[in-house]
């Protein structure tokens, strides 16, 4: 029952992570960096939706669920145990991703001042977060499957 509620909360999570990741990526970067390409710290700094976003919803949430659900996967039946094992590397990548680039990368730019090198580091940024936008899809969807899986089982 608990691998199933944990199962559970993933899905939940993962599936609010990719949607207001496409939201922020579609809208609200918009305003961080400009055509040119131009780096806006002040608005980004504003916007601030690291602190009052991510961090409810990923930086810890996320990160505890995907390494509960790396223990439950290895634990469970073989006929889910690789749909389960997979969904959760696949978050597993997207978080060591945030940790590694995503939040250092950030907040040096929220540092910096409008330059090439800025703007450059943003769009790079920016072009590298389709990465992460494909991992949460991928444990997103896989995730869904091993939970049909375990419900077909059950």
């Amino acid at each position: 029952m608990m691998s199933l509620v944990l199962l559970w909360l993933f899905i939940l999570n993962l599936g609010i992570a990719f949607g207001a990741g496409l939201y922020e990526h579609r809208i609200v970067i918009s305003r961080w960096i400009t055509p040119g390409p131009r780096w806006n710290a002040e608005a980004a700094r504003q916007d601030d939706t690291g602190r009052r976003f991510w961090a409810f919803v990923t930086t810890g949430p996320l990160t505890l669920l995907t390494v509960a659900n790396v223990i439950a996967g290895w634990n469970a039946e073989d006929a889910v145990r690789a749909w389960w094992l997979a969904a959760a590397l696949a978050a597993l990548a997207d978080r060591v991703l945030t940790f590694a680039y995503f939040i250092p990368t950030m907040i040096r730019l929220t540092r910096m001042p409008d330059s090439p090198q800025s703007g450059a580091t943003a769009v790079r940024w920016l072009r590298v977060n389709y990465l992460r936008h494909v991992l949460v899809l991928a444990a997103w969807l896989l995730s869904l499957q091993a939970f049909a899986l375990l419900n077909q089982h059950a």
